[in-house]
């Protein structure tokens, strides 16, 4: 029997809640925060199967280091970038 769309989302929703933004809002702030709570829980999983003894700690640790250095080059990429001028749209004469 099929799994309905409304279970599978009220699934998703229990292993994988969200917090909703409340910060100064850009796009990048919203995407880094995205990827924030995607590492939180990642490393919260990671976490679990190293204490429940399902991996080892080294590779719990791989792996969070990982996770680590994929956020700081979202951090760079989405933060760190220096405000550019948007380019100004030609006026129109007619």
């Amino acid at each position: 029997m099929a799994e309905s769309t409304d279970s599978k989302r009220e699934k998703e929703k229990f292993f994988y809640p969200t917090a909703t933004y409340r910060g100064e809002f850009t796009p990048e702030h919203l995407t880094f925060n995205a990827n924030l709570q995607e590492f939180a829980q990642r490393v919260s999983l990671l976490c679990g199967l190293e204490t429940g003894g399902k991996i080892p700690p080294g590779e719990a640790y791989k792996e969070i280091k990982k996770l680590w250095e994929q956020l700081k080059e979202s951090k760079k990429a989405l933060l760190d970038q220096v405000e550019r001028p948007r380019p100004e749209l030609p006026e129109d004469d007619s």
